[in-house]
């Protein structure tokens, strides 16, 4: 079981890479751990700053769209946000997420708010978010086969590193 406690960073809907990372910040590297300073900077210059270990993305519609670059993940992940909710994402974003071991979690996020203290439980394939701010506790869609295998292994190279191949569980 992976639970993930924090405080949601509200975002809205649209958010594309390169609001997660502008391209002018990637011509000089894609080292996330230098370019986590200046992560969503296009929409809040102070955000980078005022992320804490643990926070949790909660975002609105498509989330991730624009570019493919995996760096939009990974940055993510450097800044310490292990999990974004979101109502929807863009499928590429989706899988460089779980790639890279960041969860995406699919749920309505209508009644979330900043701030509100959020829990992410993910049992097995069962995965659910708790918002202890609203005493709201919603079911999302599980996260199974391959995906959860990659996920438990915290990305797909250390998935690959120990199973040589892309086999889900039970096959």
């Amino acid at each position: 079981m992976i639970r993930l406690d924090g405080r949601a960073r509200k975002l809205g809907d649209n958010i594309n890479t390169d609001y997660i990372i502008a391209s002018t910040r990637k011509r000089d590297t894609i080292d996330e751990q230098l370019l986590k300073q200046w992560l969503l900077e296009t929409l809040d210059p102070s955000f980078a700053a005022s992320v804490r270990e643990g926070d949790i993305i909660v975002a609105g519609h498509n989330f991730g769209c624009g570019s493919a670059m995996e760096v939009a993940a990974t940055v993510i992940l450097a800044a310490g946000i292990k999990a974004v909710i979101a109502q929807s994402f863009s499928r590429t974003f989706y899988r460089n997420a779980i790639n890279n071991g960041l969860i995406p979690v699919q749920c309505d996020t209508s009644r979330f708010d900043e701030g509100d203290a959020l829990s992410v439980v993910l049992d097995g394939a069962a995965l659910s978010v708790e918002n202890h701010a609203k005493a709201l506790t919603l079911t999302c869609p599980p996260l199974t086969g391959i995906v959860l295998d990659i996920l438990d292994h915290g990305g797909l190279v250390p998935y690959m590193k120990e199973n040589r191949a892309l086999t889900p569980r039970g096959t």
